[in-house]
C-alpha cells in the first residue's frame, strides 16, 4: 500500500445492519503503554542520502497499478496512484513522520494551533508567505473556504466520497492578513489536523462542475515540487515534471513517470529496463535477490528492518554490493538470529501440535530437489496437483519447515540448499521461477540477460502501515454468539501466524496488538489482553457454554445445505476440484498435520493492494469501493499450493474424523472460511490453512471456499456471505475519525435494510460508538488517546475481528537510487529523490524531511 499524504480520507457513508446480541464483559481499561509507542516496528528503507550527494536531473520511472481514473483524491474512484500524484503536486498542511504521526509541513505552513475553545473551537493557520500556486496566485483563505464548502456535505451537487471533519466547520475567514486563515468549528473536532491535506485550488473546488469533472484527467494548477505534465491512459503513463514556481528545495529529478504495470509483470519490466522503482511481491523480490547473488556471490539487501538496527543498516550502504563479511539478504541478520532462537524454543510446542515433522538431513535434501523439479512446471496450480499426488502430510512445505529451513530464507520463497544455484538450476529446463517465456531447453538463453538486468536492483523492505486481520461475521450463524467468536479468537496463535508471513522476509514478526493504531503511533497500545491469550482449554469451555458439545447427534444434511455457518453463493465452486481453481474443501478433519504450502510470495489487489489505498484516502481510510482494493486478496503471490491440505470436493472425511466434532441442535460446528483464489493470494491461503488447523484442535471445522479475486469483496465480504475471512485495514494517524465507520454498530436504515458503513464483520456496540464520539470531541490529546485505547479494548472484547500481523512492504529499487523505496509510515519527500553521484554512497541518516 502506498501512503502519499496524511489528508486522504475514506467515504464515511451510511449503510445498514442487524445487531447481534453480545454478552456482558467486565469493565475494561486500555493498557497504559507509553513505552509501546516510541517507534515503529520496522524502520523505513529508502537508502537515505543528503542532497549534495544526489545528481541533478534524471527521470524516475515508478510503477503503479493503473493510471488513476481521477486526480481528485476526494472522489470515490480515486486510488493509490491518485494519492501519489497529489503528494507530489499539491499542498498538505501536515505530513506523516517515520512513526506515523502528523507533523507540520513547513513548506506550506508556519504554524497551526487552536486559539479558542469557547464558545467555539477556532484554529488559526499561518501560511508560508512564499507558498503560491503554479499560476502565481497566493495560497490563501479562499482555497480553504472552497474546499470546505465542497466537502461539507451540504451541497449534493458535489460528488464527494466523504465529509468527515469538514461537516463540523461553521465558517472560514481571512485573518489579520492574507497569510492567516481562521477556521471556526460548530462542534469540537479533535482531528482537525486531518483537514486540508491535500489542499486543492479554488479553481477545482469552487463549483460542482469543476469538482466533479475538472480534476479527473488534469490539474491545471498545482503547488508542489512537481506538476502534472500529461496523463496518457493509452500509454499507461502519468508524467510529473518540475514545478517552475516551486519555492522549496529544488527537485533533484527532472521528471517522475508513473508507469502502469501489473504486479505480476513488474520483475519482467524491471529486467527490460522499463522501471527504476516498483513495489513487488516476495516472488519477484527473490528473483532480484538471486540475480544479485549470481552477479556478486552475495545478495544485496536494504535495511534489516528492525528498529534496533537502523544505524548499522544505513552504514552498510543500501543500493551497493556488500563488502566481504557483511550480512547479506540470504544470510541471518541479527533479527533473523533472534527469530531463529525463538523458533527453536518454540519447536517443542509446535511438534506437540503436529504442525511440523522431523526430517533427516538426507530427506531434506531430497525434498528440496523434488521441489525444484516441481518448479519446472511453471504453473503454481499444476504444481499443487503434482504435490498432492506424491506428497505426504508430513512433507515440510513453505512456512511449516523446520527453523533451520526458515532461517535460510530471505524473502519467503523456496531455494536450493546454499546461496547459489547449480549450473543446472541456472540454465535448466524450467526457466527462472515466475519468468514469462522461460520454458523448455531454450530458457537459459532468455534467462541469463534477465537475471543480469535484475542484478542492477536491490530489495528494500519495511512494514506497511496496514495490518491483516481475521474477520468473524457476527450477523448470523454460530458467530452471532459472542462466546463462539471469543473461542475462535482464543484458539489462535497470533505469534505463529505473524512468523509464517514475516520471518522468511527478514522482518519483525510480532502480532499486532491494536485495531486502531500500529507500533510507533501515539494511540498504539497492546489491548489484546481484553480478549485473552491463546488458550485451547478456555476456548473449548466457551464453546461448551454456548451449547457446542462433542459427540452430539448430527443430522445428515443435503448436499446443497451448509453446516452451521453462513449461506453460500452460486459461483463459488470451481469447475473442477483443484484447489487452485477455486471450490470448497474441508481442512483439518483428520489427525494428520496438514502441509502448509510454499513460503508466500506476498500480503494484487491486498484486495488490499489492488489495495493500495483507496480513493484518495489518507492512509487509514477507505470508501466501500476502495476497501475492496484493500482486502488481502492480492497479498503475496506465490508458487504452488498447499500439499496435503486439499481433497477433491466430495471426498469423505477419514475414519474417526467426526469423533472430535462439536455439534448443537443436530448440526456440526462448521465455519465457512472464504479465501481468494488468485495467484497473488498465496500467503492468505497459507495463513487460512494454519488457522483451520488451530480451530480443528478445539473441535471447530472449517469449510474453506476459494472464490475469485473479483468476487471476493463485493460478493462475499461486503455482502456478508462468509463466516471467516482475511483482509487488511490501514493504520490511520486519525483513528477517531477514520476507524469509526469500520467498527460502528450496525443500525436499521429507513428502507428496512441494515446500515453497516464499513463494518463488514457486523459486530459493534453502543459503548464503542460512544467512546469514538467522545474521542472526536475532546481537544485534549492525552484524553483522546486514552479514549481511543479504551475503544480498542472493547473492540477486542467482542471479537469481531482479530488483528494478526503488519503487512510487509518490499520495493525493488535501482542501485544508486536514493531517498525512496520502502517508506513505512513516512510521507515521501519527492524533491529529495534522485540518483547518487558517481562514487557517492547513501548517508547514515535519512534525508531531512520537509
Amino acid at each position: 500500500m502506498s501512503h502519499e499524504g496524511v489528508g486522504l480520507r475514506a467515504v464515511m457513508r451510511s449503510a445498514a445492519f442487524l445487531t447481534a446480541g453480545v454478552l456482558a464483559v467486565p469493565a475494561l481499561a486500555a493498557c497504559s503503554a507509553d513505552d509501546e509507542t516510541d517507534r515503529a516496528a520496522a524502520v523505513q528503507d529508502i537508502a537515505p542520502a543528503s542532497r549534495d550527494l544526489i545528481a541533478d536531473g534524471g527521470t524516475l520511472r515508478w510503477a503503479v497499478d493503473a493510471v488513476p481514473e481521477t486526480l481528485n483524491t476526494f472522489q470515490a474512484d480515486a486510488d493509490a496512484a491518485t494519492s501519489r500524484v497529489a503528494g507530489a503536486v499539491l499542498p498538505s498542511m501536515y505530513r506523516l513522520d517515520a512513526n506515523g504521526r502528523p507533523q507540520v509541513d513547513s513548506d506550506y505552513l508556519e504554524s497551526a494551533k487552536v486559539v479558542g475553545t469557547s464558545p467555539k473551537q477556532v484554529v488559526l493557520y499561518k501560511l508560508n508567505q512564499q507558498a503560491v500556486w503554479s499560476d502565481g496566485r497566493e495560497i490563501g483563505a479562499a482555497d480553504f473556504a472552497a474546499q470546505w464548502r465542497a466537502l461539507s456535505g451540504k451541497d449534493s451537487a458535489y460528488w464527494t466520497a466523504r465529509n468527515a471533519g469538514y461537516d463540523r466547520i461553521e465558517k472560514i475567514e481571512r485573518g489579520k492578513n492574507d497569510l492567516e486563515v481562521r477556521v471556526t468549528f460548530s462542534r469540537p473536532y479533535a482531528d482537525w489536523k486531518a483537514l486540508f491535506s491535500p489542499l486543492y485550488p479554488k479553481d477545482v473546488m469552487g463549483t460542482a462542475d469543476s469538482f466533479n469533472d475538472g480534476a479527473r484527467r488534469k490539474l491545471k494548477v498545482s503547488a508542489g515540487p512537481f506538476a502534472v505534465k500529461t496523463v496518457d491512459r493509452k500509454a499507461g503513463r502519468v508524467r510529473l515534471t518540475r514545478n517552475a514556481r516551486w519555492w522549496g528545495r529544488p527537485s533533484k529529478l527532472d521528471e517522475i513517470d508513473l508507469v502502469a504495470v501489473a504486479r505480476d509483470k513488474r520483475a519482467e519490466a524491471l529486467a527490460a529496463d522499463e522501471l527504476d522503482l516498483a513495489e513487488v511481491d516476495p516472488a519477484e523480490a527473490e528473483r532480484v535477490t538471486l540475480a544479485a547473488r549470481s552477479k556478486d556471490g552475495a545478495p544485496l539487501q536494504g535495511a534489516s528492518a528492525t528498529g534496533e538496527r537502523e544505524p548499522s543498516a544505513e552504514k552498510s550502504g543500501k543500493g551497493t554490493p556488500k563488502k566481504k563479511g557483511e550480512k547479506s539478504e540470504g544470510s541471518e541478520s541479527e533479527e533473523d538470529g533472534k527469530n531463529a532462537a525463538e523458533g527453536k524454543s518454540d519447536r517443542s510446542d509446535e511438534d506437540e501440535e503436529g504442525t511440523r515433522s522431523e526430517k533427516s538431513e538426507k530427506s531434506e535434501k531430497s525434498e528440496k530437489k523434488s521441489r525444484h523439479d516441481d518448479s519446472d512446471e511453471g504453473d503454481g496450480e499444476e504444481k499443487t496437483d503434482k504435490e498432492e499426488k506424491s506428497g505426504k502430510s508430513g512433507k515440510s512445505t513453505g512456512h511449516a519447515k523446520s527453523d533451520e529451513d526458515e532461517d535460510e530464507k530471505s524473502t519467503g520463497h523456496k531455494k536450493s540448499t546454499g546461496h547459489k544455484k547449480s549450473d543446472e538450476d541456472e540454465e535448466g529446463d524450467g526457466g527462472e521461477k515466475g519468468e514469462p517465456g522461460a520454458k523448455g531447453n531454450g530458457a537459459g538463453a532468455k534467462k541469463a540477460p534477465a537475471r543480469s538486468a535484475l542484478s542492477e536492483f536491490v530489495i528494500r523492505k519495511s512494514l506497511e502501515p496496514a495490518y491483516t486481520q481475521l474477520a468473524l461475521n457476527g450477523s448470523e450463524g454460530p458467530l452471532a454468539d459472542e462466546r463462539v467468536r471469543r473461542a475462535v479468537a482464543r484458539a489462535l496463535d497470533r505469534k505463529e501466524l505473524a512468523r509464517i508471513v514475516l520471518r522468511p522476509l527478514g522482518l519483525p514478526a510480532e502480532p499486532v496488538g491494536s485495531h486502531l493504531a500500529l507500533a510507533g503511533q501515539a494511540a498504539y497500545a497492546d489491548n489484546s489482553g481484553a480478549l485473552g491469550e491463546q488458550d485451547a482449554a478456555e476456548a473449548r469451555a466457551l464453546l461448551a457454554d454456548a451449547g457446542w458439545v462433542p459427540g452430539g447427534p448430527v443430522t445428515e444434511q443435503k448436499k446443497t445445505e451448509k453446516a452451521a455457518g453462513s449461506k453460500g453463493r452460486k459461483g463459488d465452486s470451481a469447475e473442477d476440484g483443484r484447489p487452485g481453481a477455486g471450490g470448497t474443501y474441508v481442512l483439518g478433519d483428520d489427525d494428520k498435520p496438514a502441509g502448509v504450502g510454499r513460503a508466500p510470495a506476498q500480503d494484487p489487489k491486498d484486495h488490499a493492494r489492488k489495495q493500495e489505498q483507496q480513493a484518495g484516502t489518507r492512509p487509514g481510510a477507505f470508501t466501500d469501493e476502495q476497501a475492496a482494493r484493500n482486502l488481502d486478496g492480492r497479498q503475496y503471490a506465490g508458487r504452488g499450493g498447499l500439499p496435503g491440505a486439499y481433497a477433491p470436493k466430495g471426498t469423505a472425511a477419514p475414519a474417526g474424523a467426526a469423533a472430535g466434532v462439536l455439534a448443537k441442535d443436530g448440526k456440526p460446528l462448521t465455519l465457512r472460511f472464504v479465501v481468494p483464489s488468485g495467484a497473488g493470494s498465496e500467503s492468505l491461503r497459507l495463513v487460512a490453512d494454519r488457522i483451520a488447523q488451530m480451530l480443528r484442535r478445539i473441535g471447530v471445522r472449517t469449510d474453506v471456499t476459494k472464490v475469485s479475486d473479483e468476487s471476493y469483496f463485493k460478493d462475499h465480504i461486503a455482502s456478508g456471505q462468509y463466516d471467516l475471512a482475511l483482509y487488511s485495514w490501514p493504520a490511520s494517524a486519525f483513528p477517531a475519525t477514520d476507524a469509526r465507520p469500520i467498527y460502528a454498530k450496525p443500525v436499521p436504515a429507513a428502507d428496512g435494510s441494515l446500515s453497516i458503513e464499513q463494518n463488514y464483520t457486523r459486530v459493534g456496540t453502543d459503548q464503542v460508538d460512544q467512546l469514538f464520539d467522545q474521542a472526536l470531541s475532546t481537544l485534549n490529546e492525552d484524553e483522546e488517546r486514552s479514549l481511543v485505547r479504551k475503544a480498542d479494548a472493547r473492540i477486542w472484547a467482542v471479537a469481531g475481528s482479530i488483528p494478526l500481523y503488519q503487512r510487509p512492504q518490499l520495493a525493488a529499487a535501482r542501485i544508486g537510487l536514493a531517498n525512496t523505496g520502502a517508506f513505512g509510515f513516512q510521507t515521501p519527500v519527492y524533491e529529495d529523490m534522485g540518483f547518487l553521484k558517481k562514487g557517492a554512497k547513501p548517508s547514515a541518516s535519512p534525508s531531512k524531511s520537509r
